[in-house]
């Protein structure tokens, strides 16, 4: 039997329930579990805030572990071989059909309507279809990948989802040589923007955001300024952003808080023809009123959307953190480690910010 920690529903307490040994399918891979990340998102789920999601499941969209079975030849994306005891991580993404409008015409996979999400759209009654959970069921087609031999599981997963999903942000965000970047929030999507946006070439990085833990986190990783929004307001901390850029405002700002009250104040302290992108609203956290005289057309101001991740933005963020991770000391992200059987506290102690990332160690 497999043990995992289930979300039964919204505001219910996670449980910890046995499964019974998957039989594999042909292409299909068993892999045991190392470790899977806490995320924002699973807090989300945890109050349902996020639309068409098939409760009971099994939380854990990101996870690194060892292959313990394959059912007959399975390459990743290189056509190299997959063997049993590698060490690999996959795309939680799955079922993208790669025929419909969005995937052929937009190239906008994310928003296939077939789109799954191992963790979040998989029910516990379909499988081991999440990472909270000693064994994850990789479905034929799943896009695998073997973590190079620099790149431990541990650092890997201190990445973890926000990595990806910064590269996607920061893909919108198209940061110049010489831009001045700021970054609302400093939970792990925010570190992780801080960093690509030096990697990009920014040679500002301001991150906005709390509590103090995770901004000296920011600094440690190479942010030039950090503003603490529980020492100051919405209107000072535009005036400090202003005040650092030359009076004009940051080139682009990304945000990434989950909270909503953010996007009018990150398109304040944005400058005039500067670029916004929006990659934290993941879910429905509530609406916020905007002029969009004052605060759109007359900055000339560029907002862009940003949801999700696709295979590219995965396979970019393992090259990233296998060449970077040492230098930016990825593991120092990793605030504790918790059981299946603490999957409870371990969401408690994300949504209250106490730590900057947890993991799930089955």
């Amino acid at each position: 039997m497999v043990k995992a920690a289930v979300m039964g529903a919204p505001q219910k307490p996670l449980k910890v329930q046995e499964f019974p040994q998957p039989e594999l399918e042909p292409g299909a891979i068993l892999v045991e579990t190392i470790y899977s990340e806490v995320c924002g998102t699973d807090v989300h789920l945890h109050h349902g805030q996020l639309a068409g999601v098939p409760y009971p499941i099994i939380p854990g969209h990101v996870s690194v572990g060892h292959i313990a079975r394959l059912a007959g030849e399975v390459t990743d994306v290189e056509g190299n071989a997959l063997h049993e005891g590698d060490v690999v991580t996959f795309l939680d993404v799955h079922e993208t059909c790669g025929r419909c409008w969005f995937c052929l015409v937009a190239k906008a996979t994310t928003r296939c309507p077939s789109r799954r999400v191992y963790g979040i759209t998989y029910s516990a009654d379909e499988g081991l279809l999440g990472g909270w959970s000693q064994a994850i069921y990789l479905k034929p087609g799943v896009k695998v990948i073997r973590l190079p031999e620099e790149l431990t599981p541990e650092r890997f997963i201190a990445a973890g989802c926000g990595l990806p999903t910064a590269i996607h942000a920061l893909e919108r965000a198209q940061v110049q040589l010489g831009d001045s970047v700021a970054v609302q929030g400093s939970g792990p999507v925010g570190l992780n923007a801080a960093i690509l946006a030096q990697l990009s070439g920014a040679t500002q990085v301001i991150v906005v955001g709390a509590p103090q833990a995770r901004l000296e986190m920011a600094l440690a990783v190479g942010a030039d300024h950090v503003v603490d929004i529980e020492q100051y307001g919405p209107e000072e901390r535009v005036t400090l952003v202003q005040e650092l850029t030359s009076r004009r405002g940051a080139d682009i700002t990304i945000e990434a808080t989950g909270n909503p009250v953010a996007v009018l104040e990150g398109m304040q302290m944005t400058r005039d023809n500067g670029r916004f992108v929006v990659v934290g609203q993941y879910t429905d956290a509530g609406t916020v009123e905007v002029n969009p005289h004052w605060d759109i057309n007359r900055k000339h101001l560029e907002i862009r959307g940003c949801w999700g991740s696709d295979f590219s933005h995965f396979y970019r963020g393992v090259k990233v953190v296998a060449k970077h991770g040492e230098r930016f000391g990825y593991e120092r992200f990793i605030s504790r480690k918790y059981s299946l059987e603490e999957a409870n506290q371990a969401l408690a102690d994300v949504e209250e910010l106490k730590v900057v990332k947890a993991v799930i160690e089955p």
